[in-house]
């Protein structure tokens, strides 16, 4: 699946992009009525398990919360995981993992170690429900270089906005 996708992406990353960044100056009013179908379709075709490609690549943002649940998930201090395996990010001061791939991806089967009680980034990913639409296409034009749904998710929506919008 990733061999696909690195392919594809090398295609269509370009275009896609110009296409997410027209929502900085467009607005479609009926966007979450298109999103909501795209969506599922995206999940039909589309297995994480057979990738796990945000895991190897990506890092989560972690929230206070996640600290508290999963520290006490893994029987550990609060302190003693974040030293263990969190970092602040410089540039923006997000909690993140300190490596990747993720500490808790099992790299044989694509399977996340705490998948009951994940960051909510990661239960979130990649964000296709959030509203309004057009304040996270730069989240999916990010997310275009990691995830094969992502790739899926915007080419379809790109087709639909095609056939009924007519966009400069």
């Amino acid at each position: 699946m990733l061999k696909k996708f690195k392919k594809e992406l090398k295609e269509k990353k370009k275009p896609y992009k110009k296409f997410l960044k027209k929502f900085d100056e467009f607005y479609v009013a009926d966007i979450e009525k298109m999103t909501a179908p795209i969506e599922k379709e995206t999940w039909a075709k589309v297995d994480c398990l057979d990738c796990g490609n945000c895991c190897k690549k990506m890092t989560p943002t972690f929230t206070p919360t996640d600290v508290k649940r999963i520290s006490a998930h893994l029987k550990m201090t609060q302190k003693a995981f974040k030293e263990k395996w969190l970092d602040v990010d410089e540039d923006n001061g997000d909690i993140v993992n300190k490596s990747t791939p993720c500490q808790f991806l099992d790299l044989e089967d694509n399977k996340c170690s705490i998948y009951e009680v994940r960051p909510s980034d990661c239960a979130g990913f990649p964000h296709f429900d959030k509203k309004d639409f057009g304040d996270y296409n730069h989240v999916y034009a990010q997310n275009l270089s990691f995830c094969p749904a992502t790739m899926h998710f915007v080419g379809k929506l790109r087709k639909q906005i095609k056939k009924e919008y007519v966009w400069k």
